[in-house]
């Protein structure tokens, strides 16, 4: 049985993260991130869940989501996975979008997964120079030249965007559970918000957001732990000022959600 290894790397040039999983199967259940996740299989295949459809992918695909793009993956027959990707910012992004496109807006990725991409091997020679330190005008040529190939070939037009429905009382659900994560929250609270009962609540939130309430706020809170982590809060205070029983509460969680304990990720900002 081989090891599994987990390496994680902030570019400071960039201003992104990339991580690589070698090994891995461990099952990641249904969350989002703030942030955009561009990543691709070296090997092995993943049942991957994202927005209520099922994909199953393997080596040579690359896999998108948009900052709230809800998703869960799990192990094929035990097959171990081998993975890389990138984590980057809406603020990040939007500047080398404008920069490349010349317009000042955020891309939507129109598919989770792009099967067999021609462009996993400029992924993967970008995310190797980020795990090599590399600090020169190659790395930046080849981050902008991929973003552009992706946003060309992988994003939603901007005019054939439609507008999302919005169902209010859940957006104010979703804004009240981003302010008052720190706070013991119930389900009777949430659904005086939405002026539903605790059930309809449950059944909209869901097929609105894909992920329940629950997941929703502890997913606020990893995202929330995250910042504190990158500015050098010990993992105990970050747990208590996000909500967190304790360091133990928030590191069963923070390893279910991002693969790594909080004082590991903590780390990559040292």
């Amino acid at each position: 049985m081989g090891r599994e290894e987990r390496t994680v790397c902030f570019d400071y040039d960039l201003q992104i993260e990339a991580y690589r999983f070698e090994g891995i199967m461990q099952k990641f259940p249904n969350h989002f991130h703030e942030y955009y996740v561009i990543g691709f299989i070296e090997s092995g295949q993943r049942r991957l869940f994202s927005k209520n459809k099922e994909y199953v992918i393997g080596t040579g695909d690359i896999i998108f989501f948009n900052p709230m793009d809800n998703h869960a993956c799990e192990s094929i027959d035990n097959e171990k996975l081998d993975y890389r990707c990138l984590n980057i910012k809406p603020e990040i992004m939007r500047k080398v979008t404008k920069e490349i496109t010349g317009q000042d807006y955020l891309p939507s990725f129109a598919s989770p997964v792009a099967y067999s991409s021609e462009k996993a091997h400029l992924l993967q020679k970008l995310h190797q120079m980020i795990m090599d330190e590399i600090s020169d005008l190659e790395k930046e040529e080849t981050f902008y030249i991929l973003i552009q190939q992706l946003i060309e070939e992988y994003t939603e037009a901007i005019k054939d965007t439609e507008p999302r429905a919005i169902n209010q009382d859940v957006e104010n659900v979703c804004h009240y559970l981003e302010e008052h994560y720190a706070e013991h929250i119930a389900l009777d609270d949430l659904a005086k918000i939405a002026n539903m009962n605790k059930y309809s609540l449950l059944r909209s939130f869901t097929r609105m957001k894909g992920i329940t309430p629950y997941r929703y706020l502890q997913t606020v809170r990893i995202n929330e732990a995250k910042k504190r982590l990158e500015q050098g809060v010990k993992p105990l205070d970050a747990a208590i000022e996000t909500g967190f029983v304790d360091q133990s509460h928030l590191s069963n969680f923070f390893v279910e959600f991002i693969g790594l304990t909080p004082g590991q990720y903590r780390d990559i900002f040292k």
